[in-house]
């Protein structure tokens, strides 16, 4: 009786991660960044040793928000995210957050929409999330660097 009852809970929780997202069209791995996001949230905005970017795909309606926190050796020691669109989206903002942490400036800026892409496994039709995801590094990068030119201004 046992047997069943496990049985009927793993169907049950396979039937609800299919009802969360289509995962007929989705890789494996944008599922699990999906359905267990890394790094949601926001730092200061204010703090000069967070960068913020902020970006947005008209095409489709996906915006997202990038934060990074920089020591200060230049090394990101925490970054954080909040998306409002598709799976792969979400997806591609959770692995940026991951892939940056750790890393300096100059190592985070070298990071590629492509990596993205092809770590998420994101079909063509897709890949604008991944560039969404470089392009809000980079706003992040760039956002940083001018509080500290005007940190070290005044």
């Amino acid at each position: 009786m046992s047997l069943i009852r496990r049985s009927s809970r793993l169907l049950t929780a396979q039937l609800r991660r299919v009802q969360s997202v289509p995962v007929a069209m989705y890789h494996e791995n944008v599922v699990e960044h999906y359905e267990n996001p890394r790094n949601v949230g926001s730092l200061d905005k204010k703090d000069v040793s967070v960068g913020t970017g902020l970006v947005g795909a008209p095409a489709c309606g996906d915006v997202m928000k990038l934060q990074i926190k920089v020591d200060e050796n230049g090394k990101i020691i925490d970054a954080k995210f909040k998306t409002f669109g598709c799976g792969s989206a979400i997806a591609s903002s959770s692995l940026a957050t991951e892939w940056v942490k750790g890393k300096s400036i100059d190592e985070a800026g070298k990071l590629k929409n492509t990596d993205i892409a092809k770590e998420l496994r994101l079909p063509p039709v897709k890949l604008h999330c991944s560039m969404l995801a470089e392009d809000a590094i980079k706003a992040a990068l760039a956002d940083y660097k001018v509080k500290q030119q005007k940190k070290e201004s005044n």
